[in-house]
């Protein structure tokens, strides 16, 4: 069962990088584990391949259980790295992009042992050398970017939107503007 933060990416590559496939936590055949997200687009024979991190308070924050020090840079490039060899197998025609979904990335001080930003970077500057692929980060101003861009589209939608998340969007969207008529109209009649 996927999660709101993984069907958040999910949507917005069908909605606004126009994947006719969507997956959720595909289990890889080679090695242990999942993708978060899988976005097929057959237009634009490109596969995109998605790891989502929702973590609120702690922001993109991965701790080794064992030596209880922060991992984050080390996991999420394991991740990643697992995401693209499937894409090489499987989608060797395709366009590959990489992409990484945290809504907060948490701003410390440049010596801070746990630095979320310097780890962000390390990730991009790995994907660039080895791979010479530019990580596509969805966090922060950009993550709220894409959910005003879903919130658009739910908005502009009169059809019962399958996705629960757009569906939510579409039901909050549509009231405000019939409250709003309803204001006017009561304003109106006031007069």
């Amino acid at each position: 069962m996927h999660n709101v933060g993984e069907e958040i990416a999910g949507e917005y590559l069908r909605t606004q990088r126009n994947c006719e496939f969507v997956e959720y936590n595909l289990y890889t055949p080679d090695v242990q584990g999942e993708i978060d997200v899988v976005g097929i687009s057959l237009a634009d024979h490109t596969v995109y391949l998605c790891e989502v991190a929702v973590h609120l308070t702690t922001g993109l924050r991965y701790v080794d259980q064992k030596t209880k020090q922060s991992c984050s840079a080390r996991k999420l490039i394991q991740k990643l790295e697992k995401d693209l060899a499937y894409a090489q197998k499987y989608f060797s025609e395709y366009k590959h992009v990489l992409m990484l979904w945290s809504p907060i990335i948490k701003q410390s001080k440049a010596a801070s042992k746990q630095n979320q930003t310097k780890d962000i970077q390390e990730i991009q500057s790995h994907f660039l050398e080895a791979h010479n692929i530019k990580l596509e980060l969805i966090t922060d101003q950009v993550y709220q970017e894409c959910l005003v861009k879903l919130r658009a589209y739910a908005a502009n939608e009169s059809k019962e939107l399958k996705s629960t998340i757009l569906r939510y969007l579409q039901i909050e969207e549509h009231l405000a503007k019939h409250l709003k008529r309803i204001a006017v109209t009561d304003e109106s009649e006031h007069n």
